[in-house]
């Protein structure tokens, strides 16, 4: 009778140390999150500026030759993946 005793003593001691341990990844994982989010929310409002100014831009290039309309267009392009795959790492 006694070493049962003694035995879910132990138990009980070792599921409360795993239960303080969750309780502290848990913590960590919601401010974890907490923040991933605030991060999300600050691309996407810094991503839709750059998409207002990039159609700003493009109004804007209308006077520009060619070749340098391209160019404009090429890195532009290459902002926005850029600024997608940011966007895309921070969802996840």
């Amino acid at each position: 009778m006694e070493q049962q005793l003694k035995r879910i003593q132990d138990k009980l001691q070792h599921l409360l140390k795993q239960y303080q341990l969750l309780q502290k990844e848990n913590e960590k994982l919601v401010t974890e999150n907490k923040s991933l989010k605030e991060k999300l929310l600050s691309g996407s409002s810094h991503s839709e500026g750059l998409e207002q100014k990039v159609a700003a831009l493009k109004m804007a290039t209308g006077n520009l030759a060619e070749a340098d309309r391209k160019e404009l267009e090429k890195r532009m392009n290459g902002y926005i993946r850029e600024i997608d795959r940011c966007i895309t790492m921070l969802a996840e």
